[in-house]
């Protein structure tokens, strides 16, 4: 595994781990992450695909794990600026040094709704989302809808504006996040375009430009995901891309668990060939 430290636009530093295969077949996949989560994850699932002869690139958005800083008190940070300059940094990378590479991209949750801020993202021959969707709350189900319009419309703003970022360990949401971040969830949850509204608020919407096969895969034990919050997404925020779904059954996992994040742990390595065969 090689390890850089790439500079985002505003000077913020980039974590970045590179996997690269004992013998490669001229493929690279890029994954940018859900919200949160420490690009650590993925590093398992990471391995699998270099034994495949893939290059892996992870990497953590700015205010997240090893690219946050020391202080996370009022840093500039959104889910914008992670698509329209941590991700853009990113492809840019791969762009002059994975040149001759066929390109791919996994977006778990928040890490496919970023794609549309990027104009690189057409570089992309094929994506694949995992747990992703537009999360207004009306396209939850009842109690997580109830959960979030608690949580996000009121406690959210209130504890971002006391502290200054938003203590999402404390209800088991992943790391701390910086309040720009919190307040964009916050928008995927209450206002109806959810996604959307992103686009519309970020430096740029390039998300009609996208045409790629996609594969959408959902696990049926994750609560927060459902058809029609994917659908919605599908069809009003990438009204372009060539879906198909795929969910991944309970009885499918060896540890009967995926959930919004367990299909990147070991345990559920049977299931990573869904991956390998979208890319093959």
């Amino acid at each position: 595994m090689k390890e850089l430290v790439l500079i985002s636009a505003g000077g913020a530093p980039i974590s970045v781990k590179i996997f690269e295969p004992e013998k490669s077949h001229g493929k690279l996949l890029l994954i940018n992450s859900a919200t949160g989560v420490k690009q650590q994850l993925y590093f398992g699932f990471a391995k699998y695909l270099t034994e495949n002869g893939f290059t892996v690139i992870t990497y953590d958005y700015r205010g997240i794990s090893e690219s946050k800083p020391a202080n996370i008190k009022n840093f500039e940070a959104s889910m914008r600026i992670w698509g329209a300059q941590d991700f853009r940094t990113m492809t840019e990378y791969v762009a002059v040094h994975y040149k001759n590479h066929q390109k791919y991209l996994l977006g778990h949750s928040v890490g496919a709704l970023i794609l549309g801020m990027n104009p690189d993202a057409t570089m992309f021959d094929k994506f694949v989302f995992v747990a992703t969707q537009d999360a207004y709350f009306r396209n939850l189900n009842f109690r997580i809808a109830m959960l979030g319009l608690f949580g996000f419309g009121l406690l959210l703003p209130v504890l971002t504006a006391i502290l200054g970022y938003f203590p999402a360990q404390w209800f088991g949401l992943g790391e701390s996040l910086p309040k720009g971040v919190a307040l964009d969830w916050r928008t995927l949850v209450i206002h109806r375009k959810s996604t959307g509204r992103l686009f519309a608020k970020s430096a740029g919407d390039y998300s009609d430009d996208l045409h790629q096969k996609t594969l959408v895969v959902y696990a049926e034990d994750d609560t927060w995901v459902t058809m029609k919050g994917m659908e919605s997404l599908m069809n009003k925020g990438y009204p372009n891309l060539k879906k198909q779904y795929r969910k991944i059954r309970v009885s499918e996992s060896p540890e009967k668990e995926i959930g919004h994040v367990n299909f990147f742990r070991s345990y559920n390595r049977d299931l990573w060939t869904i991956v390998l065969e979208a890319f093959s």
